[in-house]
């Protein structure tokens, strides 16, 4: 495969445009003469794109470019997928959607097409979001997906209402916060209180740690994320290495595979 000069960024060249025009005339044939692609609608291909989408971001975390390269692919024919159906329908297509993003990232960087001067990267966010709002936006909040996972909503959410001012002035306020907010969760677990209330008070909790690692530069979705695998992966080595069924073995047996699998994970 031919590679890009890295110092010659300036695209789109010759093979980019060719092989976007080839997606295009592959996707017209299967629209045109496959039979599962012809049926396929908007909606039906709806939960098949968030599936995409998540295969990317596992790659991502994994680092594999490859695997990467791979799921940017079948992300593009779904997205060329849903222009061809918009085609159909007399609504839109590619060309419109391309020149759409095109001008709202021309309109909502000012600094790089117009004469607004920016200080750094928080002033170019706080700009965006009140440009957002100068297109007739209603909310900050209103470009905030309903269906998006809760940890990766509340992150947005936060890092969304702080550009316009919504913010706590330091680390350590927020850190306040999260133990007050444990301290109230605690009182209803002591107390004994209803489940809606622990589980309202519960959440508090999170929302409140994901804003203290906002404030530290980590994004919680991620962090969770690298826990799980760890968890998984340790967990895996019990199951491979037990000497017996899980069930019949302690607590403390499994915590010693447990181990074993962190001493390994650290001496890689």
């Amino acid at each position: 495969m031919q590679k890009n000069n890295p110092q010659n960024l300036s695209r789109p060249d010759a093979r980019e445009t060719e092989a976007f025009a080839r997606l295009l005339n592959v996707m017209d044939d299967l629209r045109e003469q496959c039979p599962w692609d012809m049926k396929q609608t908007m909606i039906s291909l709806r939960n098949l794109t968030i599936e995409e989408t998540y295969e990317l971001a596992d790659a991502i975390l994994s680092g594999d470019l490859n695997d990467i390269r791979e799921e940017l692919g079948d992300i593009m024919l779904h997205i060329v997928f849903y222009a061809r159906i918009a085609r159909e329908q007399g609504a839109f297509d590619i060309a419109d959607a391309l020149h759409g993003i095109c001008d709202k990232l021309v309109k909502r960087h000012p600094h790089i097409y117009g004469d607004i001067v920016v200080a750094d990267e928080d002033e170019v966010k706080r700009n965006w979001e009140q440009l957002k709002l100068k297109e007739g936006k209603k909310s900050v909040l209103e470009g905030v997906p309903q269906s998006l996972p809760a940890m990766v909503k509340a992150y947005r959410m936060q890092e969304k209402t702080g550009k316009v001012g919504f913010e706590w002035e330091n680390a350590n306020q927020v850190w306040e916060k999260v133990e007050e907010e444990l301290a109230e969760f605690r009182e209803t677990i002591d107390e004994n209180f209803a489940q809606e209330k622990k589980e309202e008070e519960f959440g508090d909790v999170l929302f409140a740690l994901i804003n203290y690692a906002r404030f530290q530069g980590i994004d919680p979705e991620t962090a969770l994320e690298k826990v799980n695998r760890k968890f998984k992966s340790r967990f895996e080595y019990i199951e491979a290495k037990a000497p017996k069924a899980l069930i019949d073995m302690s607590l403390t047996e499994m915590d010693t595979l447990w181990n074993e699998a962190k001493h390994i994970e650290r001496t890689k």
